[in-house]
């Protein structure tokens, strides 16, 4: 039996051109045993999202004054946002009109009163973009002066007052208010109640409550007049999109074919009015091609007479440069084939930069998305240079966009620390890292923070336990975890000191101090692991039998190799020159690829405390 399937060519198909710019095609042949053969047709989409996006929308041209001014033509502009020409080496890093784009959409003008219940009721069927508000407001939609002395009704307020007191003779007439023979309702006497007493059950004095209130700062006539400014304003550009009906009086284009017959023109609406952005893949249809849900809305505004109030309408979508994400601009003005930088690290005001070469020819362009796109949150954005070589573990930095201040404030575990990022050491990364080893401590416990940098973990450590001994190579470090323990009050819990790592520990623990010391923290990963050998021999001038304490050593690393842990547990085993040491290890984070990052916490050997080995590489 031979089964047969019947070829068809691709661009046959029905479907609409905009099928063929999103998707393209590829046909694979697999022959199957007894003459069976199955032919498949696979559609792969090309990277055009659904919703918002750069790749769609009309680009918004500017006039020929404005080409004039900056002395650019229209061709210019007209050019590929991704071209990085000549005017990116002159200053001109980008021109944010470049990213303003126009989308045609379709909406349907509604009650004002009635906009949030339509919208739940058409949610589905809206534009629902991010950031964008599915009702919008334009100019006009508010109710006119002579429609409201048409309509017999000087205020909105009036209105509601009238309906009041409808209300309130429908209840009268029903029975079910006072005066009337019967009883209240219970939901009308709670009403009642609710109105004579206030929550405490004390009647409320009108004269008391405008003496206890505060009194209201009166709106001057310049804020009036602002205020005013910005409704005359009406469609004028926002900080992100605007939108726009589009109108052509007396014109034959004017949404003929839109309502449908009976619905007429707009003329003038009875009453405010909002409108309902429907999503984009209804744009310029006509209300029979509509769904269902939306067909049965007019149906029923027919019905009530009320189709004055309701119509569909063409409207222009416009998103501005400040709409698009960091990820979108850069998407867009970088190279294709360039990884985009997604993501940086943030020390108070200053966004820190890790740039790859390839990003080098692109830094300042990168730099000033970022700020942009951050703003007010970030006012600084720099990039590492070199990775850090020397004992102060300081970075170079270059200042890329934003103002050249590197002191900045930064705020973990609910304490505030003075940074100078030029001249002492900060992570962010490690805040979560930090925060775990906190929960090992309590207040019983003594610790001795032997690389504090500004203090992140001997402030913070400080206000958990008894008492904190705080150590940095690097002065000005030091200098700023002084300023920060007096700052956040913590100054006498603390003590600071400023020496080498290895005569810091040696000093510690041949001194009193040291026999109540429960936690040592050295988190130096470059050096910390060959630091250990200072603890070798620091009880050699003191009894066993004296009840000395074996502080938990947490000493924090880098390893390359294959197996991280065992490479990181052997560095240990080197500096204690001890073999029987049991570590708990654990891996911090991934710091670059193949490069990890470990912590391992162990009780100082007791065998080492006591050791007779020289310290070769100590120096007093």
């Amino acid at each position: 039996m031979v089964s047969k399937l019947s070829l068809f060519r691709a661009n046959s198909l029905p479907f609409p051109p905009v099928f063929f710019s999103s998707y393209s095609a590829r046909f694979i042949h697999k022959p199957y045993p007894k003459s069976k053969t199955l032919i498949l047709c696979v559609f792969s989409s090309t990277n055009v999202p659904y919703g918002p996006s750069l790749l769609k929308g009309k680009k918004l041209l500017l006039d020929d004054l404005r080409l004039a001014s900056i002395g650019r033509d229209r061709d210019t502009h007209r050019g590929k946002i991704g071209d990085f020409d000549e005017s990116i080496e002159k200053g001109v890093l980008l021109n944010e009109d470049d990213f303003t784009r126009v989308f045609e959409i379709s909406a349907i003008r509604v009650p004002a009163k009635d906009c949030f219940a339509l919208e739940n009721r058409l949610r589905g069927h809206l534009l629902n973009w991010p950031r964008i508000r599915n009702i919008a407001r334009v100019p006009g939609d508010e109710i006119d002066d002579d429609v409201v002395k048409l309509l017999g009704r000087e205020s909105e307020e009036e209105e509601e007052e009238e309906d009041s007191v409808v209300d309130s003779v429908n209840r009268r007439i029903s029975g079910k208010a006072e005066g009337d023979g019967e009883r209240l309702s219970s939901v009308l006497h709670r009403d009642k109640l609710a109105k004579t007493f206030n929550s405490t059950g004390y009647l409320k004095f009108r004269n008391l409550a405008k003496i206890s209130r505060p009194k209201r700062k009166r709106k001057t006539d310049k804020a009036m007049e602002e205020k005013v400014k910005e409704k005359e304003r009406g469609s004028k550009r926002n900080e992100m999109a605007m939108v726009e009906v589009v109108e052509d009086r007396g014109g034959a284009d004017d949404f003929e074919g839109l309502l449908g017959e009976g619905y007429g023109s707009r003329g003038r609406w009875r009453g405010s009015t909002r409108l309902l952005l429907l999503d984009e893949k209804y744009s310029g249809q006509q209300v029979q091609d509509l769904p269902e849900a939306i067909k049965v809305l007019f149906s029923e505004a027919k019905m009530t007479d009320a189709s004055l109030s309701f119509e569909l309408v063409k409207c222009r979508l416009t998103l501005f440069y400040d709409y698009w994400s960091m990820i979108e601009i850069l998407e867009a003005v970088l190279p294709k084939g360039v990884i985009v930088p997604s993501a940086f690290e943030m020390v108070g005001h200053i966004a820190h930069l890790n740039l790859r070469d390839e990003h080098i020819a692109y830094k300042r362009l990168i730099a000033k998305v970022v700020l942009d796109k951050n703003q007010p949150k970030i006012q600084t954005v720099v990039n590492k240079i070199d990775p850090i070589h020397n004992d102060f573990r300081t970075m170079q930095l270059e200042v890329l966009a934003g103002n050249h201040s590197l002191v900045t404030l930064v705020v973990e575990n609910g304490l505030r620390f003075h940074v100078d990022l030029a001249r002492v050491y900060w992570n962010s990364k490690l805040g979560t890292e930090r925060q775990r080893l906190l929960l090992g401590f309590d207040h019983n416990d003594v610790v001795c923070d032997v690389f504090a940098g500004v203090g992140p973990i001997a402030l913070a450590a400080a206000r958990i336990v008894k008492r904190v001994y705080a150590n940095d190579l690097n002065p000005h470090a030091v200098e700023f975890m002084e300023q920060n323990s007096v700052v956040n009050k913590l100054e006498k819990r603390i003590e600071i000191f400023n020496m080498d790592g290895r005569r810091f520990i040696r000093a510690m623990f041949s001194s009193d101090k040291g026999q109540k010391v429960t936690q040592v923290v050295m988190n130096l990963p470059k050096d910390a692991a060959e630091s250990l050998d200072a603890f070798r021999g620091v009880y050699n001038d003191r009894q066993r039998d004296e009840g000395l304490s074996f502080p938990t050593i947490h000493v924090y690393g880098f390893s390359k190799a294959s197996d991280p842990e065992f490479d990181f547990h052997e560095r240990i085993r080197i500096a204690l020159s001890e073999v029987a040491v049991d570590v708990k290890m654990r891996k911090v984070r991934l710091v670059a690829p193949g490069k990890w990052m470990l912590c391992a916490s162990f009780i100082l050997p007791k065998s080492v405390a006591f050791s007779r080995k020289k310290n070769i590489s100590y120096v007093d």
